[in-house]
């Protein structure tokens, strides 16, 4: 097949494609030599380009590829050199890194994919990095009449239609940069390549904002500690998500344990890591272990002062910790019901009046009185607690305290409103914002669908508002449309600053003959 010209190969690879995807494990056509085959019309793909835009040939890398990374999924055997990463165009890319991706999930045939490891990594990086802004441009941006032709029989399966040609577009250009993280994973968690990949700075930075980006530069296994500890916007990432209702919160927080407990840098993140974790103690699965990691050298600071702290608030949040779980503890253990039923009035009341100042419009006052009142509530009363937590936090909210609002809100784990939401809008965390809008959805959904079988949610207007806002927001092109805005925003600035140019010398010119004119008389 490599060695002949004939349309009839399109309807070949078709159907071998089809096989494969239907029965990757099927050992018939990798045993006659499928993979050896695919290979060379992938790289005849490469070496001639005559040939590849002839026709239909533009199709066979892309199916020639696909054909690999099926059979490469499950069978471990496979242990053949896949593809080059970086040829013809994005849509072949996607393809190429899907294959190369299942080759490199298993330890038989990693070594085959680690002999091109730096060229396989520096062009994962690169792609991860631009794939989104690459589609948005060479397809997404143009009209119909603009975009390849094969490119939209094989986004729609010939069905074609605009909407769904950009829909397809976004869903295979999110496939694109998460095959690209896959295959950069797969070298991560092995400790190959870290050094390469610690070393683009920019990309860390980048990877916080990418969907599942998180995971690979910070793993539970410790790897890159440094060079993250030392990027203050890969910290400050791992922050928000520690405190959203992201999947992979979880995570975020393991990684944040880690560069805690590592001695060497724990304390080049503390500024920034203690006050937000702090909010997470209450947490069910890892709250004793934020409190125990936050707290293991304190006593230091506390009876020895030996320890330096930069901040001045990272003192007080650790003093406050220290007195909530370890203090009070102490001095509400010894307590009787009786005792504690008499604070929890106590907070009751405050907390009453702290609701008639917030209806009165006095936000710091209502505060105030929230925060006595939490003071005074024993910890025994979480729900009472998780009130008192969400009210002050609707204050900052009003006052326009988003960082505190976040906290508070954060604390009190509490989705009866959407006030973090909120927050988080605020401060411009659109992806977390979101989230959080989903995770309210989600839990009114299943707790109106409980209490009564048959009645249908209804969504509140501010909820589906917000969550309408942050889709624009997180669109995966965002910020490709952006830069493509401004980009034409600047050249028609330039334009017409040259225009003007222009006619001003005309002018100018025009005058000074009108000048020798009158010289001349």
């Amino acid at each position: 097949m490599p060695h002949l010209d004939d349309q009839e190969h399109i309807l070949a690879l078709n159907g071998l494609w089809k096989i494969a995807i239907t029965k990757p494990n099927d050992p018939e056509f990798p045993s006659l030599g499928i993979f050896r085959c695919m290979a060379k019309l992938i790289q005849k793909s490469v070496s001639y380009k005559d040939w590849l835009l002839r026709d239909q040939n533009m199709y066979i890398p892309y199916y020639a590829a696909h054909i690999i990374g099926s059979y490469a999924m499950n069978e471990v055997k496979l242990a053949d050199k896949a593809v080059k990463s970086n040829v013809i165009s994005w849509v072949e890319q996607r393809v190429a890194l899907r294959a190369l991706g299942h080759l490199a999930s298993h330890e038989a045939t990693f070594e085959a994919v680690a002999e091109h490891e730096a060229e396989i990594i520096e062009a994962a990086i690169d792609i991860a990095s631009t794939c989104l802004d690459t589609v948005y441009e060479k397809f997404v941006s143009l009209k119909e009449s603009e975009r390849l032709e094969y490119q939209r029989n094989l986004l729609t399966r010939g069905q074609r239609g605009l909407e769904l040609e950009n829909r397809k577009a976004e869903e295979w250009a999110n496939q694109l940069q998460c095959w690209s993280l896959y295959l950069l994973d797969c070298f991560a968690w092995r400790e190959r390549s870290v050094g390469l990949i610690c070393k683009k700075q920019q990309f860390l930075k980048e990877l916080c904002g990418m969907w599942g980006g998180l995971a690979n530069p910070t793993s539970p296994a410790g790897i890159g500690r440094e060079s993250i500890a030392d990027l203050k916007e890969v910290i400050v990432n791992l922050c928000n998500v520690s405190r959203s209702s992201d999947d992979r919160q979880k995570l975020a927080i393991e990684s944040l344990l880690q560069l805690l407990k590592d001695p060497f840098t724990r304390y080049k993140v503390m500024d920034i890591v203690v006050p937000v974790l702090v909010d997470l103690v209450e947490l069910k699965s890892l709250g004793q272990t934020i409190t125990q990691t936050l707290l293991q050298d304190y006593h230091k600071i506390k009876f020895f002062r030996s320890l330096n702290l930069k901040s001045e608030r990272t003192k007080i949040t650790l003093e406050e910790l220290w007195d909530l779980k370890v203090d009070r503890v102490k001095r509400e253990s010894p307590m009787t019901e009786q005792e504690i039923r008499e604070k929890e009035a106590m907070a009751c009341a405050l907390k009453q009046e702290g609701n008639n100042e917030f209806w009165l419009g006095n936000m710091e006052m209502a505060a105030m009185k929230y925060s006595k009142a939490l003071d005074l509530c024993p910890l025994k009363r979480k729900r009472e607690r998780v009130v008192l937590h969400s009210n002050r936090a609707q204050c900052h909210l009003v006052v326009g305290d988003a960082e505190s609002a976040v906290s508070d809100a954060s604390r009190a784990l509490c989705l009866s409103n959407n006030g973090r939401a909120q927050a988080y809008d605020m401060k411009g965390l659109s992806k977390e914002s979101l989230m959080d809008c989903l995770a309210f959805i989600s839990n009114r959904f299943g707790a109106t669908d409980r209490k009564r079988k048959g009645f249908k949610f209804k969504i509140p207007y501010y909820v589906a508002r917000m969550v309408n806002k942050q889709m624009n927001a997180t669109w995966l092109f965002a910020s490709s449309e952006k830069s493509r805005r401004r980009r034409d925003k600047c050249d028609a600035t330039n334009l017409m600053k040259k225009k003007t140019t222009t006619w001003r010398k005309i002018k100018g010119e025009f005058l000074s003959s009108r000048m020798l004119d009158f010289l001349e008389i």
